[in-house]
């Protein structure tokens, strides 16, 4: 089936709009009325690692009745911070916090999945347990940018440690731990953060995993560790409640690979084999964060080689949503940035209305409210007809 040209002006009516058919999500189904995802955003709000109450009503507005919405990214253990007041899930104290938030979702008839994380070397001593090195694949150190510290100063990134090849499977432990923590949150499921430069994708990309052992080398062992932890949690939950998220072209955190079409094929084929919910990579056009590039490239050999649920974002607008959708490139559209800003998003897609413009300089401030819960609905904006 050929790709669809996108960016032509297509303004389908509501019944005939792919984006708001339902969707069958998973194995043993979880039943989606729209394909309309709110993607996993950062926002770091959550203060000493603990969601907090504000994010009951940030997340309960962008919830419609058989909507997905995937969480932040969240923590599994104490050495998988890098940014300030991310949450994590690791403990009993954060677990009671994320469950009024789940409650909230479901109330509504959202469907709530957990995205879990670990940075691995995208991270500063400061941010680690008795100010060790942050754990990766490598004892390369990212040059370029640097890591915001909790106090607000800006740092470079600190030189890593390669985890041992005997600690893998502790790390594997941090998943299957913060996976089975989610369910008893009350989340119907888990995304495994395995995308931009964080610590599996330090694994599996060869531009960073300079390892020796039997998890660095060929694209079969960089790809055992990710593939490890995907298995432990599939048994720890259930297959119908796990997915993961890839970007096999992006180079976030200097994570270069020299053939990302084989890597996303293999890592596509390997998961088509295990069943999960769903995969949800990143278009390749999503190079750099918050940046769009002209590419030939897209998701295109990863969907072909994944027989489940297709997840894609990266950067699209309501038309180009649609597209993939009617083409077959994806079977759901992952929203950021738009989702951020419009927290009624599906209805404004559904009446093709004009949406809030986001404010980049509110993404990651620790303010409740500003830049958070503050979107305005569209009632709020339309002004009421005169009778």
């Amino acid at each position: 089936m050929g790709e669809v040209h996108v960016g032509e002006d297509v303004a389908p009516r509501e019944e005939s709009n792919p984006l708001f058919q339902p969707l069958e999500l998973g194995p043993k189904p979880f039943h989606l009325s729209h394909r309309i995802v709110l993607a996993p955003l950062t926002r770091m709000r959550s203060y000493g690692r603990v969601p907090q109450p504000h994010a009951i009503l940030y997340y309960s507005q962008r919830t419609t009745p058989g909507g997905l919405l995937i969480t932040e990214a969240t923590g599994v253990s104490p050495s998988s911070d890098g940014y300030p007041h991310t949450p994590g899930i690791y403990t009993e104290e954060q677990v009671e916090a994320w469950k009024p938030i789940v409650k909230a979702v479901h109330d509504k008839g959202g469907i709530f999945f957990a995205q879990l994380w670990h940075v691995g070397r995208m991270s500063h001593t400061s941010y680690q347990p008795n100010g060790a090195p942050p754990p990766s694949s490598t004892n390369k150190r990212i040059q370029g940018d640097g890591v915001t510290l909790t106090d607000g100063s800006f740092q470079p990134f600190s030189e890593p440690k390669a985890i041992e090849t005997l600690e893998i499977p502790t790390y594997v432990q941090y998943f299957v731990h913060s996976a089975k923590q989610s369910i008893a949150a009350g989340f119907d499921g888990i995304e495994i953060h395995g995308a931009h430069g964080y610590l599996l994708d330090q694994f599996m990309k060869d531009g960073v995993n300079d390892r020796t052992d039997q998890y660095g080398g060929s694209l079969e062992n960089r790809c055992r560790f990710p593939l490890e932890i995907v298995d432990a949690v599939v048994a720890a939950i259930g297959r119908e409640r796990v997915g993961i998220r890839l970007s096999p072209f992006a180079d976030f955190g200097e994570a270069y690979d020299s053939d990302p079409v084989a890597l996303g094929t293999y890592m596509a084929e390997q998961l088509n084999d295990r069943g999960i919910a769903y995969v949800h990579y990143t278009e390749p056009r999503m190079r750099a964060a918050g940046e769009l590039e002209t590419t030939p490239h897209t998701v295109w050999p990863f969907r072909k080689a994944f027989k489940g649920t297709f997840l894609s974002c990266g950067g699209y607008n309501r038309e180009e949503g649609i597209n993939a959708v009617k083409s077959g490139k994806a079977d759901a559209i992952v929203y950021g940035r738009l989702f951020l800003s419009n927290p009624d998003l599906p209805k404004r897609f559904k009446l093709n209305a004009p949406l809030n413009k986001y404010d980049r300089s509110t993404f990651y401030t620790e303010d409740p409210v500003v830049g958070y819960t503050d979107y305005p609905f569209l009632e709020e904006v339309t002004p009421a007809p005169h009778l």
